[in-house]
């Protein structure tokens, strides 16, 4: 069916699962001659496509779906015509430029849905859309050698996940969080080794271990990051998708001399997505969430913003409890 409400090239989706990501408390804060009220957060949805508009091809009633940080591009930049989506100047983001997935539905460019692989929940899809597929191609485009070691700083809504993809790809994995509370959890995640950065430098015991090749810092802050690059190994890659707004001082001669690189990574495109969920699904990897009603999104960003969310809060548009 051509529903005639949906815009040339779009999809409506009756969604069954939204999550909450860090960036989402600036946006449900947004203020300002430039914000376009009302705003509407959320951009890891999942749900059920319930119209079609025309000029898509490839989607059909009732198929099951997620959308994430990546909600469309132009297609004809040369980023898109690379196949670099997700740095298309026009990119999309749902949530920013349309209404987000915080409601019982959501339309989408149609190149921005990803079809969800049978057996997995809505409430596991939904966050597959930013922190699943950013931390499995953070970790898969790396170049990690077979064997390899990958360190995750920050064990939470982004690190969690990334925990499980890095040990499922057959890496050894130490997993760097503040206190002995979580290495029990760490442990169950998948991770080989467990760091307490306030009972020892993790890059000297990374070091120990000869060096890690890849960093991965999940958690929002920057002031760490100094300190872990002598954890490195030669070539080693530090990698930033946790960020805040601070910036980072580098050892230029330690890079230099040992073929280091820092950079930063984004997110994945909706074919990136669709493989994140095919793996994790085939591999067992799964987010730890939390559902609440979407009534109650309000007290949702209180609890992630006071660092409560064990570990991803997932919105029920569903739940009227």
């Amino acid at each position: 069916m051509i529903a005639p409400a949906t815009p040339f090239g779009h999809v409506r989706i009756d969604v069954a699962a939204s999550g909450i990501c860090y960036a989402d408390l600036s946006t449900a804060r947004a203020s300002g001659k430039n914000t376009v009220f009302p705003v509407t957060p959320g951009h890891e949805v999942a749900g059920t496509i319930a119209e079609i508009g025309e000029g898509v091809t490839g989607r059909a009633l009732g198929d099951r779906v997620a959308v994430g940080w990546f909600g469309g591009s132009c297609g004809q930049c040369a980023y898109c015509r690379r196949g670099d989506l997700v740095h298309c100047p026009e990119r999309k983001i749902p949530g920013l430029s349309y209404p987000g997935g915080w409601a019982q539905s959501i339309t989408v460019p149609a190149d921005a849905v990803a079809a969800i692989p049978d057996g997995m929940t809505f409430g596991d899809a939904a966050p597959m859309g930013c922190a699943g597929v950013t931390t499995f191609n953070a970790v898969r485009e790396a170049s990690v050698p077979a064997g390899g070691t990958v360190a995750v700083f920050g064990i939470g809504g982004l690190g969690h996940l990334a925990v499980q993809f890095a040990a499922k790809m057959g890496y050894r994995v130490v997993a760097i969080a503040r206190g002995q509370d979580r290495a029990e959890l760490a442990h169950r995640l998948g991770a080989h080794h467990y760091i307490d950065s306030t009972a020892e430098d993790p890059a000297t015991v990374l070091a120990s271990f000869g060096g890690a090749n890849l960093i991965l810092c999940t958690a929002p802050t920057t002031a760490p990051v100094k300190g872990l690059l002598p954890g490195l190994a030669v070539r080693g890659r530090l990698t930033l998708i946790g960020v805040d707004t601070g910036s980072i001082s580098v050892p230029v001669g330690q890079l230099v001399m040992n073929g280091q690189l820092v950079t930063g990574h984004l997110t994945g495109s909706a074919l990136d997505t669709e493989e994140a969920m095919r793996f994790a699904q085939l591999n067992g990897v799964k987010p730890m969430v939390e559902q609440m009603p979407l009534a109650q999104a309000n007290e949702a960003l209180t609890r992630l913003a006071a660092g409560e969310a064990r570990f991803r809060i997932i919105l029920d548009p569903m739940d009227a409890s």
